[in-house]
Parts: structure tokens; C-alpha cells; sequence
């Protein structure tokens, strides 16, 4: 396991192949890497699908109300929900969208993040600006390269669990 300097702001990822190890950067987007914890806490990410995998280019995940695999679940809502939180401010950096940076999907409105995700299969420099960045793989991107792709996939994979480092027994 990846060297954790910052438990309470570290996501581990659960997918079918394995964990990924999420560096939250709460000193560049605190609403968000905030959000992520909260969520994850309540167990809202757990059995949520990738919705929109694009080879290349990035995994969208986090439509907690409608992507949930093990509730009520229909692959056509999935990606067009959020959380029942209130959306989040943009909190543009200067970091770039690099490979395994996760950034905060939204809808044309800068300020309509809520819970929906990507992470970055590559450098997409061309989103610097106009997607919060607010976390970075530091282990298990072999993980992320596995999801099955497709807009949306046939079988789309899920995020097993997703739970901040702080609250694992080690």
C-alpha cells in the first residue's frame, strides 16, 4: 500500500481488480475534497457505477442518486444525478488535469459540481480551468485503466466501496 501521509484526506477506492489510493488536495478545492469524504463516509459511493468511460480520455463516476447498482438501479439515469447535498462552488486551481487527477464533473454551470467524478486517463490539459481538480491517484492506476469503457459500458464496473483512510482499521 502507497505511503498514506494524510489519512483524513485519503480515499481508498475498492474496484474489482483492486484498491485505488486517492490523495484528496483539500488546501486547493476544500468544498470538494469535503464533499468526497462526506459521502464516502455515509456510504453513498459504495456500488456506484462508471457511467461514461471514454478510452483515453478519463472514468465518470458518482451519480449517487441514480447510479447505485445494488438499488433501484437503471443504466440509462445513471449520470444524471447528484447528492441531495446543495451543488459546490467551482474551485479552479492551477493544477492540471493530469493522468489520475480526479476532477469534479458537472453540467454547463461552473458552480453545478455535487457528486459526480472523473479521473484522468491522460494528460487532458485542455480542461485546465474549467473543472475543479481536487484529488490524484497515488496508487492503483492500473485499476483505474481496467474499467470497462462505453457511454455507458454494457456492463458497467462499480466502485465497491470507497471509504477515507482515517476511518480503516490498518
Amino acid at each position: 500500500m502507497a505511503e498514506i501521509k494524510d489519512p483524513e484526506n485519503t480515499i481508498l477506492m475498492e474496484l474489482k481488480d483492486g484498491t485505488v489510493v486517492i490523495e484528496l488536495l483539500p488546501d486547493v478545492a476544500p468544498g470538494h475534497s469535503e464533499r468526497m469524504k462526506e459521502l464516502a463516509r455515509a456510504g453513498h459511493y459504495d456500488n456506484v457505477c462508471f457511467h461514461r468511460v471514454i478510452a483515453g480520455f478519463m472514468a465518470q463516476t458518482g451519480d449517487v442518486a441514480n447510479g447505485n447498482m445494488e438499488k433501484d438501479f437503471n443504466l440509462r439515469s445513471a449520470g444524471t444525478g447528484g447528492s441531495d447535498l446543495p451543488n459546490l462552488k467551482a474551485e479552479f486551481s492551477k493544477l492540471p488535469h493530469d493522468r489520475g487527477t480526479l476532477g469534479a464533473a458537472r453540467s454547463a454551470n461552473p458552480d453545478s459540481a455535487n457528486s459526480q467524478f472523473f479521473i484522468n486517463f491522460k494528460d487532458n490539459h485542455f480542461l485546465n480551468g474549467q473543472y475543479t481538480v481536487y484529488g490524484r491517484v497515488i496508487e492503483g492506476m492500473e485499476h483505474v485503466d481496467a474499467i470497462a469503457l462505453g457511454e455507458p459500458p454494457a456492463n458497467p464496473d462499480r466502485m465497491v466501496s470507497v471509504k477515507v483512510a482515517a476511518d480503516v482499521d490498518a
